[in-house]
């Protein structure tokens, strides 16, 4: 049975409601069927290491237990590794024992993407990042409350910035969508 979210908090502290006011930054238009954060395949090379880029762009994954966010357990966000889009909030990770970073939902649903996985004679939900396409993992429907799903996450796609509160996890997810997405004011 899956433990409770890690830094489980009350509904005013929850960073999904903080993002799902916001609109998205005007260059992330994820009504057009095309990822808005586009790079050539030597660009995603330069920007990842062998194995983000193996997990990131070609769907790959990392070996269970081996992987620096499994068992992080400080507070902050999680950030896409190829866009730096939002992803996930610390606030929603839970200890799946599964060895991989675990979550019971997305900061913002808009920003991550769904697709039929039917890979390895399996029959999954991927998902990926809605604003360049990076592979994230999968979400299955065995997580704990409230959302009752878990959203099993490669360490190699995401990219954790340490937070020193709730309150600074939702300051740093505004300032994305009022930033327009890349940190620059637009």
């Amino acid at each position: 049975m899956p433990e409770k979210p890690m830094n489980s908090q009350s509904s005013e502290e929850n960073v999904s409601q903080c993002a799902s006011a916001c609109a998205l930054p005007s260059h992330v238009d994820l009504s057009s069927g095309e990822f808005p954060v586009q790079r050539t395949d030597e660009e995603w090379r330069e920007r990842l290491t062998d194995l983000q880029y193996n997990v990131a762009r070609k769907q790959g994954t990392e070996r269970a237990f081996a992987n620096p966010y499994h068992d992080n357990k400080k507070t902050g966000l999680y950030r896409c590794i190829g866009c730096d889009v939002p992803l996930f909030s610390s606030t929603d990770k839970f200890d799946s024992g599964t060895g991989w970073p675990s979550f019971t939902q997305p900061i913002d649903e808009r920003t991550l993407g769904e697709h039929r996985d039917t890979s390895y004679g399996m029959v999954r939900t991927e998902v990926h990042c809605a604003v360049c396409g990076s592979h994230q993992g999968h979400v299955f429907n065995d997580g704990p409350k409230p959302t009752g799903l878990r959203y099993c996450i490669n360490s190699a796609s995401l990219k954790f910035e340490e937070a020193e509160s709730v309150e600074e996890i939702k300051d740093l997810v505004k300032a994305w969508y009022e930033e327009g997405g890349d940190g620059s004011k637009r």
